[in-house]
């Protein structure tokens, strides 16, 4: 068994859930998508710095049709109850992290201060200003669509060190 596949074992709800993964070409109603999540969480959990983040947030960018979204809140446990209210399901729980989702949307939960917030905020950032860099990013995600993986999570660690390399 894979170190990742040991930690996926330890923090996924639900356990593994195999998938093909299929792009999309950017689609300009991604934004409202967005948008509309961004509502239904401010609802759930008031005033939260939160952020349109993944591939869908990058104008130009193919990607799968699912919207990635990051919170910060200074309780996980009770931001996923709320959440959960409002129509979300948890997918993975990990010390400072928790994720939420719907069928079209991953919602990021993280404590203050998280590391990943500010990486993701800054791949995001360096996809939608440097086209090399997003044209680099969406070859390896091309070269990885139309396989079966064992979790969405095994598609994201193929796609790590290009990620990597692009924050550098």
């Amino acid at each position: 068994m894979s170190e990742l596949d040991r930690h996926l074992e330890e923090v996924l709800v639900g356990g593994l859930r195999p998938v093909v993964v299929e792009l999309s070409p950017y689609d300009p109603a991604w934004p409202l998508a967005y948008a509309e999540h961004r509502e239904r969480i401010l609802a759930s959990l008031g005033e939260v710095e939160i952020e349109h983040v993944g591939s869908t947030s990058v104008p130009g960018l193919a990607a799968k049709p699912i919207i990635d979204v990051q919170v910060v809140v200074e309780d996980l446990d009770a931001a996923v109850v709320a959440l959960e209210a409002a129509g979300y399901v948890l997918r993975v729980r990990e010390p400072g992290h928790r994720v939420v989702r719907t069928p079209d949307a991953v919602i990021h939960l993280h404590e203050p201060g998280d590391p990943q917030l500010a990486a993701r905020r800054r791949f995001r950032d360096r996809l939608r200003t440097d086209p090399a860099a997003r044209q680099r990013y969406e070859d390896v995600k091309r070269s990885l669509c139309g396989r079966l993986w064992p979790d969405m999570n095994h598609y994201a660690e193929a796609k790590s060190d290009v990620v990597a390399e692009l924050l550098r």
